[in-house]
């Protein structure tokens, strides 16, 4: 597809992540569904970087754990926009609503990440491919090794639902293929302006530390605009053919060997 004269809805973009994969959309001439939760300012900021890209769009507010609100949600971004070429699911709740370890963990808790995630995207993929054109693009931010991994402890809840996300991401795929519409999943690791970086200031800067020694290849931490780029890769019309895929922008964390200490590994 061409980014020239399309329409994205990217959920949570006021800021961080969001606000860099709608950053990079903008610069190739998309308009863009700011979608926030609270930050109304942060929003509009938003707003004012797209334009300040030669592109435009609109603001619109929504909890996405509230099924009737995603139904207003899109409802206000088909009158604005009459069609949607590209979804990406991003929004995410605050670590407060649900980062707590299994033995502590509350059903409130719970729901509250698995509305926000599998919930909130298995509605927004519906609503989306009802009025997206054959050969849209889905797309949801998720972090793989949660399906695989568990010792990230107080990341249970949101572990689980973004698992829960990635198997839909798949199921999707397959539904919606005879209609060329591509469903993949971007898993970043860990990054700059994110859910990680509002950890206390010493346990990112361990964060920082970790992967600046030689855990990631590359060397450094990830940004928003490293998304961005991903997300606007998988827009192309060069893409078209890969769908229910997740791909790692993490800068090569995730094929490192976690059995062996990094100075052993370095022979």
């Amino acid at each position: 597809m061409s980014l020239k004269a399309s329409h994205a809805l990217v959920t949570g973009s006021s800021r961080g992540i969001g606000r860099g994969i709608a950053l990079k959309l903008a610069e190739g001439g998309v308009k863009i569904a700011v979608h926030y939760y609270q930050n109304d300012a942060a929003a509009k900021q938003t707003l004012a970087m797209v334009r300040d890209r030669g592109s435009d769009g609109f603001i619109v507010q929504a909890d996405v754990t509230q099924p009737e609100q995603i139904r207003r949600l899109f409802k206000e971004v088909q009158s604005q926009f009459e069609t949607l070429d590209i979804l990406v699911s991003n929004a995410r709740p605050e670590l407060a609503e649900f980062y707590r370890p299994p033995m502590d963990l509350t059903l409130e808790q719970w729901r509250k990440a698995l509305d926000s995630q599998a919930q909130a995207f298995l509605l927004e993929a519906q609503m989306a491919a009802l009025v997206m054109p054959d050969g849209g693009r889905i797309i949801a931010i998720s972090y793989s090794p949660s399906g695989r991994t568990g010792s990230w402890q107080p990341w249970v809840a949101m572990g689980s639902a973004k698992a829960a996300m990635d198997s839909l991401v798949r199921y999707f795929a397959v539904a919606l293929g005879k209609r060329r519409i591509t469903v993949n999943a971007i898993s970043p690791g860990a990054t700059d302006d994110s859910v990680v970086s509002r950890l206390p200031t010493e346990i990112f800067s361990a964060i920082k530390a970790w992967h600046e020694s030689g855990w990631t290849p590359m060397g450094r931490v990830g940004t928003p605009a490293d998304v961005g780029n991903a997300v606007a890769l998988l827009c192309m019309d060069e893409a078209s053919f890969i769908t229910g895929q997740t791909l790692h922008v993490d800068g090569g964390a995730s094929i490192m060997d976690t059995v062996f200490p990094l100075d052993i590994q370095r022979g």
